[in-house]
């Protein structure tokens, strides 16, 4: 093949006249072929008029081609457009031979152009088909062999795209199907899954690429979940929906998504309960700039509200989210009035003035400071916004006349180990008191407000999230941190949980505890390991000191727990959706829930955080701290003042004997 290079190198215009004189001695060796073929002799070319005849069809054959584009096809990239031409430019030159033969009265027998046809045919195509033949196996420098997983309709437009590129070469495609095993499909062999292995050693195998979009996720993890024993790297084809709208190509290949890790199909929503309370309202979203709040608005805007407020006390995230969704209004056949707007939950006036002014009929609470070692040490500001946020917004929510509002908990919440899960419990306790009082003015026909709490465990891909922080490590072939081998969490995807949030919202009838229904818990070593294994890489430990990435254990983080859960009784009853849960828990009535708040208020403004954490134990959150106060300051302050009472201790002389 490399004596052939010079050959691909040479300048279109070079390839053209080669093609010219090449289809010239075909059509000559083909004329003397068929000749040859009906009368065994060539007797006849002792006549001019024979020649005559030969250079006519030359020059016909050449000036057809031409016209048919034959010599402008780039012999890579032929297509079936190009044999068509060939068949039809034989057929003409062919023809040409007839009537050639005719007019110069050339002793040529009638069945010649019929043989001619075929030979014709088969020279300037075979001829051709083996040219790219040659150019679509030549082997290229840095070109990695690959396998495709999926012999469908998308591995084959996949196989087809990466022909073109210079840097994979696809040695076969893999498939369950049993009917395409030991098969050719575009001139790769197909394999069954069994053959993996052998493929892998055979064809130094360094990546294997998913080209099953549509299958769901249930079945993409059992794919993958195959390929783990290998060391291999694994990346898949984008999104069906995303290639059929042109967000993504098939060629442009990615990591295996996290949530294919899970194998968690997403169930689809209830038409009813994503529209109830959100289709021609105003909605409003606290801590519209986060992972849930911004994926709630997304889904809400689909819903088709009146109006939708962005409220957050971030800036740049309002920014972000109302520039996304502007344009994601562009493309929407309908209008929705986005109201963006920078504020704290904490400021029970602005809250009260926001939703009076908009008329805002639902509220979704998803602002909150949910990173656990940052609560821990900042406690104050964590109570501030978790639970007095929450209590200011569902007071502002009563008092504007709010219809429904949903708080977005967290499984942290359930017997917390930590100060973020314990004010959210706290915010959970509110919303349960105020709940009361308003079930008091339903029941006498009066205006309330419905108040819930959907609780969950993790959502993958959000700001605290651990998945992108091991993809960094992985890449930058650092050691994966993990706090503790045992160590458990649920999982879910940010776009599910936002969808379930809204329907959970739709079913509430006033003070409801919801909880999703998460799957099964994930160990997060376990986790770690697979991500290492799918980007073609080996876990580094004693049992495989040559191994690439090591998995460090760091210990828990103040107030982390090995698992969370996501109940605080046994009493769960099912609902109309089989993906939500619904709970009755304990909780304070609204006086007592007050002077609590009280107490905590006066211990958060005099910076005592002893009294601070007593207000919380002894509430019924269940608070049951597994660390010492961490808050910074309130440490810093006791060891300058630690320091400063050891530096006024006046050491007495000692006497001289």
């Amino acid at each position: 093949m490399k004596q052939l290079d010079f050959l691909w190198s040479l300048s279109r215009f070079n390839k053209r006249l080669i093609s010219l004189a090449v289809d010239s001695s075909f059509v000559c060796l083909a004329f003397f072929c068929a000749y040859w073929a009906r009368l065994g002799e060539f007797s006849a070319f002792k006549s001019d008029s024979v020649w005559f005849v030969l250079a006519g069809t030359v020059f016909v054959t050449l000036f057809v081609n031409a016209r048919l584009g034959l010599y402008r096809a780039i012999l890579r990239y032929l297509t079936f457009h190009a044999f068509t031409a060939i068949l039809f430019g034989a057929a003409v030159s062919a023809l040409s031979v007839t009537t050639l033969a005719y007019f110069f009265q050339a002793p040529i027998p009638r069945t010649v152009p019929i043989i001619y046809f075929p030979f014709l045919v088969m020279l300037c195509g075979g001829s051709r088909l083996l040219v790219r033949g040659l150019l679509m196996h030549a082997p290229t420098k840095g070109c990695e062999s690959v396998l495709v997983f999926g012999a469908g309709s998308t591995g084959r437009q996949l196989a087809l795209a990466l022909r073109q590129a210079s840097s994979y070469r696809v040695k076969g495609f893999i498939d369950h199907d049993a009917s395409l095993a030991n098969t050719i499909i575009q001139g790769t062999h197909v394999y069954n899954v069994d053959k993996i292995d052998e493929l892998i050693e055979k064809f130094h195998i360094s990546k294997i690429l998913l080209a099953i979009p549509r299958a769901s996720r249930s079945e993409r993890k059992k794919v993958i979940d195959r390929l783990l024993p290998y060391a291999v790297e694994v990346l898949t084809v984008p999104d069906f929906d995303d290639i059929v709208t042109g967000k993504a190509k098939i060629s442009e290949l990615q990591d295996v998504a996290v949530d294919d890790l899970l194998g968690r199909d997403v169930v689809a929503p209830v038409a009813s309960l994503m529209q109830s309370n959100i289709a021609g309202k105003v909605v409003m979203v606290t801590g519209a700039g986060g992972s849930i709040g911004s994926e709630l608005c997304r889904q809400i805007v689909a819903q088709q509200p009146t109006t939708l407020v962005l409220f957050d006390s971030s800036e740049f995230a309002v920014y972000n989210i109302n520039k996304e969704l502007g344009e994601l209004l562009d493309t929407l056949p309908f209008n929705v009035t986005i109201v963006p707007l920078i504020g704290s939950v904490q400021r029970i006036n602005r809250l009260a003035s926001t939703m009076k002014a908009f008329g805002v009929h639902t509220v979704y609470h998803a602002a909150a400071y949910k990173h656990v070692p940052l609560v821990e040490y900042n406690v104050v500001e964590g109570v501030r916004n978790n639970a007095f946020g929450t209590y200011y917004c569902a007071k502002a929510a009563i008092e504007t006349g709010v219809e429904s509002f949903v708080l977005i908990s967290t499984d942290k919440a359930v017997r917390p180990t930590n100060v973020m899960g314990a004010t959210k419990r706290m915010a959970e306790l509110g919303l349960q008191a105020l709940a009361e009082q308003e079930a008091k003015k339903a029941a006498k026909q009066e205006k309330f407000t419905r108040f819930c709490m959907v609780r969950f465990g993790n959502v993958l891909g959000s700001s605290g999230s651990v998945i992108p922080v091991f993809k960094k490590q992985i890449q930058e072939n650092q050691p994966i941190t993990v706090t503790h081998p045992d160590i458990i969490r649920y999982f879910m995807t940010i776009p599910e949980a936002a969808q379930l949030v809204i329907q959970a919202g739709a079913m509430g009838k006033g003070g409801d505890v919801f909880v999703l229904d998460m799957g099964e818990p994930v160990k997060i070593v376990d986790l770690a390991t697979n991500l290492i294994r799918l980007s073609g890489l080996e876990v580094k430990s004693p049992d495989n000191p040559n191994g690439d990435i090591e998995i460090q254990f760091t210990g828990l983080r103040p107030g982390e727990k090995l698992f969370e859960e996501l109940l605080i009784g046994d009493n769960v009853q099912e609902t109309q959706h089989k993906r939500i849960m619904t709970a009755q828990e304990r909780f304070l009535s609204l006086s007592d829930f007050e002077q609590t708040m009280e107490k905590l208020d006066k211990a958060c403004h005099d910076f005592d955080h002893e009294e601070v954490r007593e207000i919380l134990i002894t509430s019924p959150s269940d608070f049951q701290p597994t660390d010492g106060i961490g808050d910074l300051v309130w440490n810093a302050k006791r060891a300058l003042d630690k320091k400063t009472v050891d530096s006024n201790v006046v050491v007495p002389m000692q006497k001289r004997h």
